[in-house]
């Protein structure tokens, strides 16, 4: 793991790697800020506000300083940027999921190619400076589950999220945390600004990637993340993903 205690001395440095499925990288934070655009399988991250989920053709941003912890679903290849966090006043303060342009996958591409020390003036200078340029417009977006602090909230979530298949309602929650609906809605939208309902339907989708990209069908993961119905599944994905879950991972059927 790269820039943990040492300094970068450019103003961007790119890798690419690959991890197998069900690699872990335990919790460790960068001097850096850190991009990670991930071109097949699919990474999950924690951090302190929740967990993220990064599919092929989007990138997370992570802040420096910001400690996460890393696991491999499927066989994952990734790029990554480290990047000076003064390199443009105007980098992004949050993480978050962007969609990785054509522009930007290009240059990440061929900034991973780079192996020697970037000359004043160079090709390769020009290369970092339109990353740079790049990352100035990026559009964050919900891609990410977030985790409450509370116990009673964590322990509920846990409990929900190991069983994605049930269909939950508001009510289920009231009976566990024994309150009422309009109690468990509250707490929900304190703790979370989620919806109960936006949170259930967050997990579910990220968990169905994950099992996609591990080679669950479509039915399988549809069923698996409480949905009877593959079509409403598949509706549900394309509209919060902009692909199909056949188009999502080609081999699933």
């Amino acid at each position: 793991m790269y820039f943990q205690n040492d300094i970068l001395f450019q103003p961007v440095a790119a890798f690419a790697h690959h991890y197998e499925h069900g690699v872990e990288e335990p919790y460790h934070s960068h001097t850096t800020a850190q991009l990670l655009h991930i071109t097949s399988g699919v990474l999950r991250i924690y951090t302190q506000c929740g967990c993220w989920i990064i599919p092929p053709t989007r990138g997370l941003w992570i802040p420096a300083g910001i400690s996460h912890k890393v696991q491999a679903c499927g066989a994952v290849e990734v790029r990554t940027l480290f990047l000076d966090p003064l390199a443009r006043a105007d980098l992004p303060n949050d993480c978050g999921i962007f969609q990785v342009s054509a522009l930007l996958r290009e240059l990440i591409i061929r900034a991973t190619e780079i192996t020697d020390d970037v000359q004043k003036g160079s090709k390769e200078e020009r290369i970092l400076e339109l990353i740079l340029d790049e990352l100035r417009c990026l559009s964050l977006i919900d891609f990410n589950v977030p985790l409450p602090k509370n116990k009673e909230l964590f322990d509920l979530c846990e409990r929900i999220g190991s069983r994605l298949e049930h269909p939950w309602s508001l009510t289920d929650a009231a009976v566990i945390l024994n309150v009422s609906d309009r109690t468990v809605s509250r707490k929900f939208h304190q703790a979370l600004g989620l919806s109960f309902g936006e949170w259930l339907r967050r997990s579910r989708l990220l968990k169905s990637m994950e099992l996609l990209a591990v080679g669950y069908s479509v039915l399988d993961a549809a069923l698996a993340v409480g949905y009877d119905s593959p079509g409403a599944f598949s509706t549900m994905f394309k509209r919060r993903v902009g692909v199909s879950p056949a188009e999502y991972v080609p081999n699933t059927i």
